[in-house]
């Protein structure tokens, strides 16, 4: 078996039905795999799969497992040589797979590539990032890799400054869409499954890296990501989650000072965000500044009951 193509998947079935519709007419029966694991979808997402598609092996779990655990138990039960990672909300272009397996097969060296991310209004997302430092952090906190986003000195986390056009070695690849060697991976281990979801992403290319795999954006070959496709049936408990994954990648990585300092810049990034949506909501009244003013309050609770505790 050369690939082993993986989709988690939680309550995203209309997203789920197309991912597979593009992935499908590139998979042979004698090279390719396709697992869906689902995480106890409420929406129909397992039946839909196991009535159309009979040759996707299907994984039903019976909770939401998170994203790491779930792209863990889908290994577990794979046998390709590459493992195809990919998020439930993403089209695969016509050819993608053959291009990205003749890129690892002639590059032994790379442990993680990844393909140029689309979104659906046409515009590249962002496909790498760096990993987050004390710096970088403060700069996205103070909105200056927005207000300089060519700057190499404050965008480096999210990479604002590249233009994704260059096929290079790079920090992390994001995970919506990964192919994943596997004799690398049996050396460097699963993803860490206490990322529910976030940051497990930034924490495996970190340790691939750490083992002299190479992690690699591979810009000619591209894929469509609509994203939110799970996320967005809870977005204020996601946006949480996420706050709570980078706090355990620093906690992971880095000392118990550096943590407390990530924290704390956390807490900088929501409060001004929080308070700007205060000040200009008189002038606007709309629903999304609601969202936006309760989605950072909850964020900075999560923040200040994890310092109080931290302590």
């Amino acid at each position: 078996m050369k690939i082993s193509v993986i989709i988690v998947s939680w309550n995203a079935k209309s997203f789920l039905l197309q991912c597979l519709e593009s992935v499908l007419p590139q998979s042979s029966p004698d090279l390719t795999e396709v697992i869906v694991v689902d995480n106890a979808s409420t929406d129909g997402s397992p039946q839909a799969v196991g009535s159309h598609y009979p040759t996707v092996k299907l994984i039903w779990n019976g909770g939401n497992d998170g994203f790491a655990k779930g792209n863990n138990i889908g290994i577990r039960a794979s046998r390709g040589e590459y493992l195809f990672l990919i998020n439930s909300d993403v089209v695969v272009s016509q050819g993608c797979f053959g291009k990205l397996v003749a890129y690892m097969d002639a590059h032994p060296e790379v442990g993680i590539l990844g393909p140029k991310i689309i979104g659906s209004d046409g515009k590249v997302q962002r496909s790498t990032m760096g990993y987050p430092s004390l710096w970088n952090t403060l700069c996205r906190a103070l909105a200056l890799d927005s207000m300089f986003p060519s700057s190499k000195l404050v965008g480096g986390h999210l990479m604002t400054f590249w233009n994704h056009d260059v096929t290079q070695a790079v920090e992390v690849i994001n995970g919506c869409f990964w192919v994943v060697r596997r004799a690398a991976m049996e050396q460097v281990g699963l993803l860490d499954e206490r990322f529910f979801m976030y940051g497990e992403d930034v924490d495996w290319c970190k340790r691939f890296a750490e083992a002299r795999w190479e992690v690699v954006f591979l810009s000619e070959v591209d894929v469509l990501h609509y994203g939110g496709a799970s996320s967005a049936n809870a977005p204020v408990k996601f946006n949480v989650e996420m706050q709570r994954a980078n706090s355990q990648y620093w906690s992971k990585h880095h000392s118990r000072r550096a943590a407390h300092a990530f924290l704390l810049i956390s807490l900088l990034h929501h409060g001004l965000r929080v308070a700007g949506e205060i000040a200009t909501y008189p002038f606007r009244r709309t629903t999304a500044s609601k969202f936006k003013i309760r989605r950072g309050i909850e964020a900075i609770k999560w923040i200040v009951g994890n310092m109080e505790r931290a302590l």
